[in-house]
């Protein structure tokens, strides 16, 4: 018989494969993948880029790359995105991923052994949790009040695990939506260098912003380089382009373009160019102005229609940016077991608490909704059909 890799026995695919199935399904009103609106991607302006872009160099475009990443778009992350966040960086401290993913996925592939302790929010991001396990990292759950990370609980936690990494999702947070405050962010920056502690800082979501006032990233704070920043094109651009960004110290990303080289080579050629010239062109700016009116909208319908169709022993967050609201039920309620009934005999999904937690116990009576997705009216025909089947469990 053949034997898999030992890394793969704490891998599941289970939440994940549910999150894509009941989102396939055209008869279910589906608040699971955590997906940009369709309604948004600059299509025009993208089609636009690529005729461009074929016609000065087609050559170069379809060709293989260097591993650290197409240098103008690590000239225009730069000059479009980290340096006006902030953030003290030069062109070697720049890494393209193929998404964000990969970036965590390099990074533990360069530093996690196995039985190393990694620091990771309570809940956090499924996809992430699952890279550490591969890796065969210990992870140890960092309790979130309302405002994130507590920086005390924090260091007290690395006092008795001595952990080699703290991953942490500051802004928007997938699954709470909640966000670290400024200050907790510069504590973060302060004990990460104190212990020599690795942060990785998975900021995808930092410019859906719809309330409140930008807050720099831990990286822009970061006087030791022990934060690497990662983020992602994905959700401000088109999740199908797959390109993401690593800001790191030039020492780690020489081992992690070494990782990458042996994983995938380069990300694509093309991906990179159109993401290149929509920084280059400007279009960016005019582009989040389209988007945050629209997500903004449907984050309002959705809060209103929770508050008018859900028990009222429900608690949910009310994030001021990102894809998502975090709802937490009664604790008897099991929403894991529930979620078939949801989407089979009431048409609408979602994804239940527990995978995002280190015990999943933790999260059985909580479940995240994505508002980004679908429109005003179908959040509300979806909440109110979820709504009514939550009031016959809780019988409220």
């Amino acid at each position: 018989m053949i034997t898999y890799a030992d890394r793969m026995k704490n891998v599941s695919g289970e939440a994940l494969n549910d999150i894509l199935k009941y989102s396939s399904d055209p008869s279910i009103i589906s608040f699971s993948l955590g997906s940009p609106a369709k309604e948004v991607y600059p299509v025009e302006t993208i089609k636009n880029i690529i005729n461009d872009i074929m016609n000065k160099d087609a050559a170069k475009i379809l060709s293989y790359g260097q591993s650290e990443g197409y240098m103008p778009l690590r000239e225009a992350y730069l000059n479009h995105i980290a340096h006006p966040k902030g953030i003290d960086a030069s062109i070697e401290n720049v890494i393209i991923t193929t998404g964000a993913t990969q970036g965590i996925d390099l990074i533990s592939q360069t530093f996690i052994n196995p039985g190393d302790v990694v620091l990771v929010e309570s809940p956090s991001f499924l996809t992430s949790l699952q890279v550490f396990l591969k890796y065969g990292a210990i992870l140890v759950p960092v309790i979130m009040d309302d405002h994130g990370i507590i920086p005390e609980l924090l260091e007290d936690l690395i006092k008795v695990h001595n952990p080699k990494i703290l991953y942490t999702i500051p802004t928007f947070q997938n699954p709470s939506g909640k966000t670290l405050t400024e200050e907790r962010r510069k504590d973060i920056a302060q004990i990460a260098s104190k212990y020599n502690l690795l942060v990785i800082e998975d900021d995808p979501y930092c410019d859906l912003r719809y309330r409140g006032e930008h807050i720099p990233p831990i990286k822009s704070f970061d006087k030791t380089g022990n934060v690497i920043l990662t983020n992602s094109f994905s959700k401000i651009l088109a999740p199908g382009l797959r390109v993401g960004t690593i800001v790191a110290d030039s020492k780690i990303n020489e081992a992690l373009v070494l990782a990458k080289g042996g994983t995938d080579t380069n990300t694509t050629i093309l991906s990179q160019a159109i993401c290149a010239e929509f920084l280059n062109g400007g279009y960016l700016p005019a582009h989040l102005n389209d988007m945050v009116p629209v997500y903004l909208e449907r984050l309002e319908s959705m809060l209103y229609c929770l508050d008018k169709y859900f028990p009222k022993s429900c608690k949910y967050t009310i994030p001021e940016g990102g894809l998502f609201v975090w709802i937490e039920m009664p604790h008897e309620i099991d929403t894991g077991k529930l979620l078939e009934s949801a989407a089979n005999e009431h048409k609408v999904s979602y994804v239940p608490g527990y995978p995002f937690f280190i015990n999943p116990d933790d999260g059985k009576h909580s479940l995240r909704l994505n508002f980004s997705s679908n429109t005003p009216d179908r959040i509300e025909e979806g909440i109110k059909r979820l709504g009514a089947f939550f009031h016959s469990i809780i019988n409220e």
